[in-house]
């Protein structure tokens, strides 16, 4: 019997089909054992040996491949054919050899894409496993571990509120700060442009001004609306005359098919997809068979799909839209061995695949790789220069006619930030002028003049990174690999270190503190030419140019003495050197010229940077007299509002002070002092805030009246995702905070019902869709839910999020297991946040139990 080992099951599936007969197909669910996360599993020391630890998760997967393998009398590997396939391989192989179950041969096979013909040919050219790929896996996953648990602990003590920096995520954090600072800094500068609107041979078309009083006129020219009137006077009293009309020809090459960058950064322009939604659908493409290998840097494709191509277009268009010589593209990556063949379709004759998302990445990708085979647009730009008279104002006309589509009959590449003019007034898209249509015109020719516009500009700041452009720029950049970019980004996401609002990032103060420490402690490693320098030497390694521990050597040597260097600084020492660091974004120069680092509490104290336990503020050098605070942020800017307690008033009840106030999570409201104070957090939609409002929010949950049917009572109260009713331990959103106080008994009856009707999602119950049953390894209750951006799992302490792939009627409780225990590993601090909350919630007195949905906002 001949065992073969892939990674999915799916995958698993579909190769013991075509291979049938003596052959078994067994899945490893991805990597079977990792370093464990704690402090030794990497020891450099003793030459950077590696203590490898079994998934617990995978037990039952290495307990069948164990059984298996005993039988079989021939190993076959057929992971992924990259790097991290390879690793996987050579974990599987170390796992057997240790539980002495490793047949006596074992052959690694590796295929591009997952079709009858791709599987039965790679069997019959078997090899060894690749000793490169798997050191430059290990020096990889030893710099990042080196990285995580060396310097993490260093932010843990030094930089209140941070989570972790890591080798690859902090360098493009980094990028993503550096724009936001770009934008911060930018000052838009006023321009003008002059168009006048003519007609010729009852065609429109527009000319702007060029040339004024002689002189050439550039887009920032004109910067004031008197120079602008002026120019438009000049442009109104000329008499225009064709002075040359120039043509030539223009050709637009298809571009090579996707690479796994290149296809992030169009998913995202053109389907709005995220980078992991991308790997996650061409995934599953990819074990249906469709597609081939999804991670990859090369642009070539093999000779048999070229042809397979060629053929296609012909059938879809005549003879002209076919090449005369088949097209071969060169791939720009450094390391031959991990730059496979381009994501194609295995099967040019099928232009559809799957349904839903799986289809639309699918057409993508059809429709890049056959156009990559398609002939080349041809065009014509024509420039046509008109002036007056004396020659010294002068108008020029631009235009271009398609006149053959080539391979824009069936794709266009998409780009970034069109229409963007900068502080240098250079356009990132000029196709503005170019796609316009001209009449024929002549040498001699007099246009008729219907109307001159003069038009108001602004220069506008750089754009922020969307999710294509930062892959772009890293990849420009050197850092990071194909398989890398979309667990990079989620990293950054996951730690809360950027938001992304209208599919662009934006850097939370966090990510900015974070990165503003490592530049100051740290510049050396978080500099985008060490970063990308390091990346080639790990590519030396998978190209058998450079041995993994002298790359790691030379990494520590330095590494080590540096983090031990700032672990000797004290908190406020780092406090200090980041307040002088960050003092032109925390204490801009006044217009007035005054102080910007006086108080405006107190008019004496100076403001700086203090550490606290949820993180970096700006207070007062007079403290406890003065408890002046803002938050860790620009002034004026968001996130930046004082902290200072504003007193509304007396309760007329008990006589304890109402205060308004600024804490971790937003604005709130407290009623009374120490640890017996009542807090409620303050609505967004809530308008001007007085006394009458604020005891109305302390007040809440509102009891409306119990229900006519069940006797129970129905309560109003505003939660962590708004205003809601509650009954009988079901919900009922509603639509503003004013319902909250409004509502009456007969529409809290019908809304709960209406909720009831709608489901689980639609009422926001916290009832399960299923419940799946005890955790294999921590017998905790595993139940299936409806959250609000979608379905999840949870064992009570962890929620994962359930992937798309897996539809919510097959999930089974292997796999929900599995999600719990990688959210938990991935993601410590959200379960941390929970646990937190735990304690606090047990110490307090059931009466003050109703104020908990309010209290999000306290500290």
């Amino acid at each position: 019997m001949q065992l073969v080992i892939v990674e999915s099951p799916a995958k698993a599936k579909t190769i013991e089909k075509y291979l049938g007969g003596d052959y078994r197909v067994l899945a490893s669910y991805g990597h079977v054992r990792d370093l464990p996360a704690k402090d030794g599993s990497v020891n450099p020391d003793d030459g950077f040996a590696m203590d490898w630890e079994n998934y617990a998760d995978k037990a039952k997967q290495l307990k069948a491949i164990t059984d298996e393998a005993k039988k079989a009398d021939r190993l076959i590997l057929a992971t992924d054919p990259d790097r991290e396939g390879e690793a996987i391989s050579w974990h599987v192989q170390e796992v057997l050899a240790k539980r002495k179950a490793l047949p006596k041969t074992v052959d690694r096979v590796t295929f591009n894409a997952i079709t009858k013909q791709a599987v039965t040919e790679a069997m019959k050219a078997p090899r060894a496993l690749d000793t490169d790929l798997i050191d430059a896996y290990r020096a990889r996953r030893a710099l990042d571990y080196l990285v995580g648990f060396t310097l993490s602990p260093v932010l843990w003590r030094k930089l209140p509120g941070a989570k972790s920096a890591g080798r690859v995520q902090s360098v493009a954090l980094r990028l993503i700060v550096e724009r936001e600072r770009e934008i911060e800094g930018f000052s838009p500068q006023e321009y003008w442009s002059i168009t006048a609107h003519l007609e010729a041979d009852g065609q429109g078309f527009d000319a702007r001004l060029v040339r004024w009083n002689g002189d050439r006129i550039d887009r920032l020219t004109i910067g004031d609306e008197a120079q602008a009137k002026a120019a438009k006077q000049a442009v109104l009293d000329g008499n225009f005359t064709v002075e040359s009309v120039e043509t030539k020809p223009a050709t637009r090459n298809p571009p090579p098919p996707f690479t796994t960058s290149t296809l992030q950064q169009e998913a995202a322009r053109k389907l709005g997809f995220s980078a992991s939604h991308t790997m996650r659908i061409a995934q599953g493409l990819y074990e249906d068979g469709a597609i081939t290998y999804m991670r990859t840097d090369g642009v070539q494709m093999d000779g048999s799909a070229i042809s397979a191509a060629r053929r296609a277009v012909a059938d879809r268009y005549d003879a002209s839209y076919v090449p005369d010589k088949p097209r071969q593209y060169q791939t720009k990556a450094k390391n031959a061995q991990e730059a496979h063949e381009a994501i194609r379709p295995t099967d040019f004759g099928k232009d559809r695949a799957g349904s839903g998302d799986h289809a639309r990445l699918y057409d993508l990708i059809w429709k890049r790789a056959l156009a990559s085979q398609m002939a080349s647009a041809r065009m014509e730009r024509t420039t046509v220069e008109l002036a007056e008279g004396t020659g010294r104002t002068a108008l020029r006309a631009t235009g271009q006619v398609v006149l053959f589509p080539g391979y824009l009959a069936l794709y266009e590449e998409g780009s970034d930030d069109k229409g963007f003019v900068g502080g240098s007034g250079q356009q990132a898209d000029a196709a503005d002028d170019d796609s316009k249509r001209l009449p024929r015109l002549r040498e001699g020719d007099k246009p008729a003049k219907k109307g001159v516009d003069a038009e108001q500009h602004f220069t506008q700041p750089p754009p922020r990174f969307s999710e294509a452009s930062l892959v772009k720029r890293l990849e420009e950049l050197g850092i990071g690999r194909p398989s890398t970019y979309a667990s990079i980004i989620q990293v950054l996401k996951d730690r809360a270190y950027v938001r992304i609002e209208k599919n662009r990032f934006f850097a939370e103060e966090s990510g900015r503190l974070l990165t503003a420490f490592l530049e100051r402690f740290f510049e050396k490693y978080v500099a985008y030419d060490f970063t990308a320098d390091l990346e080639d030497e790990l590519d030396d390694v998978s190209g058998g140019r450079a041995a993994w521990q002298a790359v790691l050597e030379s990494f520590w040597r330095d590494f080590k003495p540096r983090t031990s260097e700032v672990m000797d600084f004290k908190p406020s020492e780092v406090t200090a050197e980041l307040d002088k660091f960050l003092e032109n974004y925390l204490f801009p120069a006044n217009a007035d010229g005054s102080d910007p680092r006086l108080c405006p509490n107190c008019g004496e104290g100076r403001l700086a940077l203090r550490g606290g336990r949820y993180g970096a503020f700006v207070a007062c050098s007079n403290y406890p007299e003065c408890k002046y605070t803002r938050a860790f942020a620009q002034p004026g800017g968001p996130g930046a509002e004082d902290s200072t307690p504003e007193a509304l008033g007396s309760d007329p009840e008990t006589g304890l002070p109402v205060e308004r106030k600024v804490g971790r999570f937003g604005p709130y409201l407290q009623l009374g002092e120490g640890k017996e104070a009542k807090r409620a957090s303050i609505p967004k939609d809530m308008g001007d805030l007085d006394l009458e409002i604020a005891l109305k929010l302390l007040s809440l949950p509102r009891v409306i009246g119990n229900h006519p049917e069940t006797g129970l009572p129905i309560e109003a109260a505003i939660g962590r995702y708004g205003p809601y009713l509650k009954h009988d331990g079901k919900y009922a959103r509603l639509g503003s905070t004013a319902e909250v106080f409004e509502t009456g008994m007969n529409a809290a009856v019908v809304k709960l019902a209406e909720a009831a009707e709608k489901g689980p999602r639609a009422r926001g119950s916290r009832e399960p869709l299923k419940v799946l049953g005890k955790h294999p390894r921590t017998e905790a209750e595993i139940r299936l839910m409806e959250g609000r951006y979608g379905a999840y799992v949870t064992d009570g302490t962890t929620n994962a999020t359930l992937p798309k792939s897996i539809e919510k009627e097959a999930l089974t409780l292997e796999e929900a297991a599995q999600l719990i225990d990688a959210r938990a590993a991935a993601g410590p601090a959200k379960k941390g946040r929970k646990a937190a909350k735990k304690p606090a919630a047990k110490k307090k007195a059931p009466a003050k139990k109703k104020a908990a949905p309010n209290k999000v906002a306290a500290e």
